[in-house]
């Protein structure tokens, strides 16, 4: 089950790094980061540290918010947000083709949400793929709970160099996070290697838009308010994500913005104007109601000082999102399902 109470939060906010040194790591991810004098080159270099500091210190927040599945989903009225993101997981499961028995690969699975539910959908294997202990202890829980622990595992490993042989996989998929690969065309290098010909990769990518205006300093501001709150180097475009495929080998059979036709925005659990109960922890008194915990709990000691700073730059991030997806600058869902070819000779 999700986190849902404040002493759940506290209990896991810092995921593996001692609670006494939560602070300082809090500081060191953020000068990772543009709004505070970072260098993109230094990002690139560090990629892995950032992004293991990042989930560290966010991962109980994004339970205690989100539930077991870190990403969105187009919605349509009268869809509750949860049946979204359940609707949105079995809609990669058949854009796949999934058949049971089939040895599936999640590329940066969180804590496995996705995984169980196509994993339960499909009657496939599937293996999460993380490079944070974290989330690979929580994932290993929560497969347990979930009855799923026999057919689902998980492998620590960062997903540029996989600890896997080639033509392993019947079907690759990642849901929003390749998009924290420093380099895309070595990630679907990777993900190529790793599937069996003839068999498909699906993804949803975090991208920029044709609308977002690099020469535009509102549309730079939002963009480095997402990246410094999700973790991200450099958010790519979706006409870059499409090239990096093309240059690994696959064939992109089918790519298209899935915001841009949701009946209901994406942005939606983030606007904190709109009284929600479901998404109650993103309004304006809900966020009041986090940071006025977090404060007493840090104040009694039950969570480690730097735990208000996590939470001011995840509502950074989410006032980031929304105005960037108000402005339509950028998607959180461009899909893409694309084909690594047979041997010529087949």
């Amino acid at each position: 089950m999700a986190k849902t109470g404040a002493f759940d939060l506290a209990a896991g906010l810092g995921g593996k790094i001692e609670k006494n040194d939560v602070l300082s790591a809090v500081e060191k991810y953020e000068k990772y980061h543009v709004h505070y004098g970072g260098i993109e080159e230094e990002r690139k270099a560090n990629y892995a540290d950032m992004v293991n500091k990042y989930y560290d210190l966010v991962t109980s927040f994004y339970e205690f918010g989100w539930g077991e599945s870190f990403h969105f989903a187009n919605r349509f009225k009268g869809e509750s947000l949860q049946e979204s993101i359940k609707r949105y997981e079995h809609f990669i499961a058949l854009q796949l083709g999934l058949k049971p028995g089939q040895k599936v690969l999640d590329v940066g699975c969180g804590i496995g949400g996705p995984l169980r539910e196509i994993a339960r959908f499909s009657f496939t294997s599937v293996t999460g793929l993380n490079n944070n202990e974290y989330q690979i202890t929580r994932m290993k829980e929560l497969n347990h709970v979930a009855g799923v622990d026999k057919t689902c595992d998980s492998v620590k490993a960062d997903f540029m160099k996989m600890p896997f042989p080639e033509n392993s996989f019947d079907a690759v998929y990642a849901i929003e996070a390749t998009c924290h690969a420093p380099d895309a065309y070595r990630c679907y290098s990777e993900i190529y290697r790793v599937l069996k010909p003839g068999q498909c990769f699906a993804a949803y990518e975090w991208c920029m838009t044709d609308s977002f205006d690099p020469m535009n300093e509102e549309h730079q501001r939002i963009k480095a308010e997402i990246e410094i709150g999700d973790g991200l180097l450099d958010i790519r475009l979706t006409g870059q994500c499409i090239d990096a495929l093309k240059k690994a080998g696959f064939e992109v059979l089918w790519s298209e913005d899935l915001a841009a036709s949701s009946p209901l925005p994406w942005y939606l659990p983030l606007d904190k104007s709109r009284f929600s109960v479901s998404s109650f922890r993103a309004t304006t008194l809900g966020r009041f109601f986090i940071r006025s915990m977090l404060k007493a709990l840090e104040f009694v000691g039950l969570a480690p000082k730097g735990s208000q700073r996590v939470q001011n730059f995840l509502e950074r991030a989410a006032d980031g999102l929304f105005e960037a997806g108000r402005r339509e600058i950028f998607t959180p869902m461009f899909f893409f399902l694309a084909r690594k070819p047979l041997p010529q000779s087949q």
